[in-house]
């Protein structure tokens, strides 16, 4: 029995995809599976993925009708076999020994249910960015009801009992999943860190465009309503009907979003690498013409 299983949902993931397999499944020093549930994809993910498969029986692939995030970890988590569950995000990579120091930190920390660990955020050319970091007695203090979470979602490690006992993902979570189960796991142990980049995670223009930032805070507190009513001993069914309700919309201004991804990457890079900053800010002008912050920007470089 592997001593991780790795849980990872996928939909039209193809690019950048057979190198997140391959940080997983070259991970050092640990035993493992790499269970990735493929979540309708339409692109080349299904082929790249059996073609992994033939490679490497510790891949195993699950396929489902496009149903979401929440609903491909649910799947995943259930068929996990190891004592952790590890999680991994399509086009991201795990770094050579995060899953080894992650065992390594819950088996010396008996009382922690998760292990979460620092993240490079890169962009979509791979250059690096910023490091998210978090703060171990941070996240294990009173945060007056609020949910304190790891650095990023992909580099999370819980122990599967935990996870069970909490009572897993929820799919009535379409979004913010991961702030829900961290809100319950928190109840039952601590979450350790390791103080290292174990994950380096890809920023991509549409992901930064906000484009469910309102769903997000929505759900965000209900997930504190329910952690409180939890707390006091009532039920959470009617905030969990309410979440239920709360799924993704169709919304203009998607050139705008792009506009903004662009910058907000961009801007990381004006002070380390102007050439590529220009280049983002480009993008973005491209993407939404009237988008004044990317000219202001483009402006200033050219003058320097």
């Amino acid at each position: 029995m592997p001593t991780v299983s790795v849980v990872m949902g996928v939909h039209n993931g193809g690019h950048g995809l057979a190198a997140t397999l391959a940080s997983v499944l070259e991970q050092r020093g640990v035993s493992l599976e790499l269970i990735v549930v493929d979540d309708g994809s339409t692109d080349a993910t299904g082929e790249i993925l059996a073609a992994h498969a033939a490679r490497d029986s510790r891949l195993r692939v699950m396929q489902q009708p496009n149903r979401g995030l929440t609903a491909a970890l649910v799947a995943g988590c259930d068929a996990a076999r190891g004592t952790f569950i590890a999680r991994q995000d399509a086009g991201d990579v795990s770094l050579p020994e995060r899953l080894r120091k992650q065992v390594t930190r819950l088996g010396d920390s008996p009382d922690a249910v998760m292990c979460s660990g620092f993240v490079e955020l890169v962009g979509p050319r791979g250059e690096s960015l910023y490091s998210a970091a978090v703060d171990e007695a941070a996240v294990n203090g009173d945060a007056g009801g609020a949910v304190r979470g790891p650095s990023h979602h992909g580099v999370v490690m819980m122990r599967r009992a935990a996870y069970a006992a909490a009572g897993g993902y929820r799919e009535v979570f379409y979004f913010a999943q991961d702030r829900d189960l961290w809100s319950r796991l928190r109840a039952l142990g601590r979450h350790v860190v390791v103080p290292e980049v174990l994950y380096r995670a890809r920023l991509e223009p549409g992901s930064l465009s906000g484009r469910h930032a309102r769903e997000q805070r929505r759900l965000g507190a209900l997930i504190q309503r329910a952690a409180a009513a939890r707390r006091a001993g009532r039920g959470e069914s009617d905030i969990l009907a309410a979440a239920s309700r709360i799924r993704p919309r169709r919304r203009a201004g998607g050139r705008r979003g792009l506009a903004k991804g662009a910058y907000f990457i961009g801007s990381c890079l004006q002070r380390r690498d102007p050439v590529a900053a220009r280049r983002y800010f480009r993008d973005a002008v491209i993407s939404d013409p009237l988008y004044l912050p990317a000219w202001l920007k483009l402006a200033g470089l050219r003058w320097r």
